[in-house]
């Protein structure tokens, strides 16, 4: 019975190794993503149009320079972050069809912002 509890829990920890390994896997690829830069600064947007590649993850760093809370939003793309002032963060947009995405800051509604997929 012992020889069957150790390969038993040898057995359980190679697959905890493997999914260890398979989870980090995207991780250390999320660096590798082509990456954009948009600075949200009190109903300001900048660069309000961002032309990204189609059919390729992106990562898109987002930075609040300004003196209130804002939020990237797109309901097009299903993706929301809310960043106090002063904070920067980042969303990861799956691969796009080439087209025209919408963006916005909803607590500044006049900022409107659009991600070209070429």
């Amino acid at each position: 019975m012992n020889q069957r509890i150790a390969r038993l829990l040898a057995t359980m920890a190679a697959s905890v190794v493997t999914l260890l390994a398979l989870g980090a896997a995207p991780l250390a690829r999320a660096d590798d993503l082509p990456t954009f830069k948009l600075e949200m600064n009190n109903g300001k947007l900048n660069p309000a149009r961002i032309e990204v590649p189609a059919g390729k993850r992106i990562k898109i760093e987002v930075h609040n320079t300004g003196t209130n809370a804002v939020e990237f939003e797109s309901l097009q793309l299903r993706k929301e972050k809310v960043l106090a002032p002063g904070a920067q963060s980042f969303v990861v947009i799956a691969p796009l069809q080439p087209g025209e995405y919408k963006f916005f800051d909803d607590f500044h509604q006049q900022a409107q912002g659009v991600i070209v997929a070429k």
